[in-house]
């Protein structure tokens, strides 16, 4: 079937040019979440379900390997306009747009790689902060058995893009469109599942916690940015997956411009989180000072009255949801778990 919609040469122009521009905006926000999670960050290890140094290892890694993933994708689509409209204008049969249709170019495969990488990473990720918050293998069981249908399809598509010649048709050809075709809709079930059990999970445990507190709750901002994220994602996908099942070159923007929002919508999740955890760091710690003036009184009035303040701490102890300390143990869970 003949692509139709925008020219196969200028869709992967425009691609570009908007990959590049998100790409930059997601440098931004690398640099941001690397901020917010190293400068003056406390480093606790209340209700982890990994030591503190394995979940932070964990972490840092995932954000270099989406920086990688998403660099080194921009930088192969820098190459492939080279050789299309550079270096093979005059030499390739069908000038630019029957090379950037020739699937069985390496740049295409890598391209492409990078992309089944990408998305991935990115739905391992959300499947972990299910686990992480839920605290159950059998909640991501379903989620699971979707991540990997995702890579055996991405896996396959890939295979199948390889081995194909120059003549044997673009990337509409039956056998592979179905393969990709079963890919944005695993892709796309992956995310909106698992990115549904996270936020379900925190709302609730947001909801019978808030009653307990005398301070506000700060995971309501997390779960209206992984909300904003998951549809964000999900939209992008879908049109894609639209364009493609039309034969519409639309899909090859669509599918560029994936790459850096995946980590955009990474990044601003850790820097969201970073926000809510220093919110509330300081409000404890700043809750208990005192001026100078004030802590002699203070000090007067325990003297005066220390049996009564030897009562009061009994009651905050054995009263749960009230005392500080069960505040602590309560809310840092699911933020810090995602």
């Amino acid at each position: 079937m003949a692509a139709s919609g925008i020219p196969l040469d200028a869709g992967t122009l425009m691609s570009t040019v908007l990959e590049g521009i998100l790409y930059g905006f997601s440098i931004l926000l690398f640099i941001g979440t690397i901020w917010s999670l190293t400068y003056k960050q406390r480093v606790r290890d209340i209700n982890r379900p990994l030591p503190w140094w394995s979940s932070y290892s964990l972490l840092t890694s995932c954000i270099c390997c989406h920086l990688l993933t998403s660099t080194k994708h921009i930088i192969v689509d820098i190459i492939r306009v080279e050789y299309a409209f550079v270096r093979y204008r005059s030499t390739y049969p069908g000038g630019p747009s029957a090379f950037l249709a020739d699937v069985s170019q390496q740049t295409y495969v890598l391209k492409h790689a990078l992309y089944v990488l990408q998305t991935l990473l990115a739905d391992g990720v959300v499947i972990y902060r299910c686990y992480a918050v839920w605290q159950s293998v059998w909640i991501i069981i379903l989620p699971s058995i979707l991540w990997c249908s995702v890579a055996v399809t991405g896996v396959i598509g890939l295979y199948c893009a390889s081995q194909s010649g120059s003549d044997s048709g673009d990337i509409y050809a039956q056998v592979l469109a179905n393969w990709v075709t079963a890919f944005f809709s695993l892709t796309i079930a992956t995310n909106l599942l698992s990115s549904g059990l996270l936020v379900y999970r925190i709302w609730s445990i947001e909801s019978n916690t808030s009653a307990a507190r005398a301070t506000k709750g700060t995971m309501m901002p997390i779960v209206r940015v992984l909300v904003d994220t998951a549809v964000l994602y999900s939209v992008v996908l879908f049109i894609a997956l639209i364009c493609f099942v039309l034969s519409n070159n639309g899909e090859v923007v669509m599918l560029d411009m994936v790459m850096p929002i995946v980590s955009i919508a990474f990044y601003m999740v850790l820097i969201r989180i970073a926000i809510a955890r220093k919110k509330r760091y300081y409000s404890n710690y700043n809750m208990p000072r005192r001026t100078t003036s004030e802590a002699g009184q203070d000090s007067s009035r325990q003297n005066a009255i220390k049996p009564l303040q030897v009562h009061i701490s009994q009651f905050d102890d054995g009263t749960p949801g009230f005392g500080k300390g069960n505040e602590d143990q309560l809310s840092p869970s699911p933020a810090e778990s995602v």
